[in-house]
């Protein structure tokens, strides 16, 4: 009944945060499934991305409404990404468990820094003078960035927003909201493609925690994604990137001083 409990409880946590920010929140749900409900890594890993990709559906839904996600955009992003999350996972099962919580806690504190920095500025690099987007320019890049986040994806079960939206607003001009709005649908298309990659070897999943996490984190993500635009978003980050770095610390310790505890 306890691990239920925190399935619950931290999936509330990873909705809350991904709702929030729309893009590194996933970013602890490994964590949290590791050494916060205790399943081992062959089996965090795709339980993870069934909670990603639940949370991303429900954070675009009310994004989608008030801000269009660019579909062309997505689409290439995530065309890109979904044979990479196969090669990902591929790559995962050549590495052993304790190095690659050791890659996760040095990607964790990427994305901190990254968060800890603010937000990017919006550049258009690939944009025409007409606003439009110059895809003979940029697909070679969309497609390269696509690629690296789906690696990640199926390497680390990670969703990978904290490539994509900055990828979005400095290569092709998005606003925020918009690049956000997009990341999530790119993050849905790469979890799905990741845990199909996963399903074949993904150990004795717990069905029980894999709802109750996603679940809590579905719901949560869609109330948090409402009030998203209500909160100061670079307090929100700064904060959620103190907790990131904290984690990481926590994650890479562990697997160096007790490797056993990831199976």
């Amino acid at each position: 009944m306890f691990p239920l409990l925190l399935a619950a409880v931290f999936g509330a946590g990873i909705g809350l945060a991904l709702g929030l920010l729309g893009a590194g929140g996933s970013i602890l749900a490994v964590p949290a499934l590791v050494y916060g409900v205790g399943l081992p890594w062959e089996t965090a890993v795709p339980t993870s991305l069934v909670v990603v990709a639940l949370s991303s559906l429900g954070a675009v839904l009310p994004r989608e409404r008030r801000t269009a996600v660019r579909w062309p955009v997505a689409l290439v992003f995530g065309a890109a990404g979904v044979p990479a999350a196969f090669g990902g996972t591929a790559l995962g099962k050549l590495l052993p468990q304790r190095w690659l919580l050791v890659a996760f806690a040095a990607l964790m504190i990427v994305v901190a820094v990254r968060m800890l920095r603010g937000g990017e500025s919006q550049g258009g690099a690939c944009r025409t003078v007409q606003g439009a987007i110059n895809w003979r320019t940029c697909l070679p890049k969309s497609v390269f960035t696509g690629a690296s986040v789906g690696v990640l994806t199926g390497l680390f079960g990670v969703g990978g927003g904290f490539v994509v939206v900055p990828a979005l607003t400095l290569l092709l001009g998005l606003g925020a909201q918009q690049a956000i709005a997009t990341s999530l649908v790119v993050v849905l298309i790469n979890s799905v493609a990741g845990f199909t990659a996963h399903a074949g070897t993904a150990g004795d999943i717990d069905y029980r925690i894999l709802l109750l996490f996603a679940g809590a984190a579905l719901v949560v993500s869609v109330v948090a994604a409402r009030w998203s635009a209500k909160l100061d978003a670079s307090t929100v980050r700064r904060w959620f990137a103190v907790v990131v770095l904290a984690v990481a610390v926590f994650v890479a310790t562990a697997a160096v001083v007790n490797p056993s505890a990831v199976g």
